[in-house]
């Protein structure tokens, strides 16, 4: 892989300090295309250029192996399996993306595909609401039955645990997002177009949390 430059490490610079002001706890890049431009293609790209230079430059932190798909629903999800290396339909190899030759490093990626919804914590004990407050007492203090964040991550990717530098990879990422404060307030919405805004601004704040979990805990 060449080298970034001056040029390329001064827009790496300002990447990472507009990322500072907007989000804080993540890097975050995106790219614009319109439909049908070949989004899952440019994925592929990424995932075999970072593979084939971890396999080759494995103390390099330049590059990683391992790979968090996020899709905003189940349809897209499964649509993005050609993003699996050994999968019948893979891009690889249907789309000639790289040499034959290098397909066994490019096996080497570790690859999780999911959607947002996945990150939401579970219960661990489903309880009745009775069951519940029998179990803590009248003065108990409430029952802690969620999902810790490393619970959670251990359940949605755990080919991934243990690893470092996992590089994410959000299908329509303009619904991941953590909403300004007030926000709402500034909108003159009302009824439903209120509600649809709310129940919006709550899958991305879930779906972004999510990734920020996983950030804290992998990197």
């Amino acid at each position: 892989a060449p080298s970034a430059g001056k040029n390329g490490q001064r827009f790496i610079e300002h990447l990472a300090n507009a990322n500072a002001e907007a989000n804080p706890e993540l890097l975050r890049v995106a790219l614009k295309l319109a439909t049908g431009a070949g989004k899952t293609t440019v994925m592929a790209m990424l995932i075999a250029w970072q593979t084939i230079n971890a396999v080759r430059y494995p103390n390099s932190k330049r590059f990683t192996r391992g790979f968090l798909i996020v899709a905003p629903g189940i349809t897209i999800r499964d649509r993005l399996r050609v993003l699996l290396p050994n999968d019948p339909d893979s891009y690889y190899a249907s789309r000639e993306l790289i040499p034959a030759d290098l397909l066994p490093e490019l096996g080497r990626a570790r690859i999780v595909i999911t959607n947002y919804h996945a990150f939401k914590l579970r219960e661990r004990m489903p309880l009745s609401k009775g069951g519940r407050l029998l179990l803590q007492g009248r003065d108990g203090a409430p029952l802690q039955t969620l999902e810790t964040e490393g619970q959670m991550l251990q359940r949605v990717m755990p080919e991934l645990m243990g690893m470092k530098n996992i590089l994410a990879i959000n299908d329509e990422a303009h619904h991941c997002y953590r909403e300004r404060p007030n926000a709402l307030a500034d909108e003159d919405l009302k009824g439903d177009e209120r509600k649809e805004a709310e129940q919006n601004n709550e899958a991305a704040r879930l779906w972004i949390s999510g990734l920020e979990a996983v950030n804290r805990k992998l990197g």
